[in-house]
């Protein structure tokens, strides 16, 4: 997974996929936020547009902590 933020366009895309993998199909999940698939069906991103608008002025995320194996 990535996470990139782009403050001058104000937009967030998380990536779940290997860079390069293009998208078959966007589904607007909710107004300024989709989400992209593959051709398989497989979730490979979210974009989120006016992304502090949507998410509150700061952008902050929390990942879950990993267990020791």
């Amino acid at each position: 997974m990535r996470i990139e933020f782009d403050p001058e366009r104000d937009l967030l895309y998380i990536y779940f996929a290997e860079a390069g993998t293009k998208a078959a199909q966007t589904i607007t999940i909710t107004p300024g936020v989709h989400a992209d698939f593959d051709r398989d069906g497989k979730l490979i991103g979210i974009e989120v547009i006016e992304a502090s608008k949507i998410m509150g002025e700061k952008i902050e995320f929390k990942l879950p902590e990993l267990s020791a194996a």
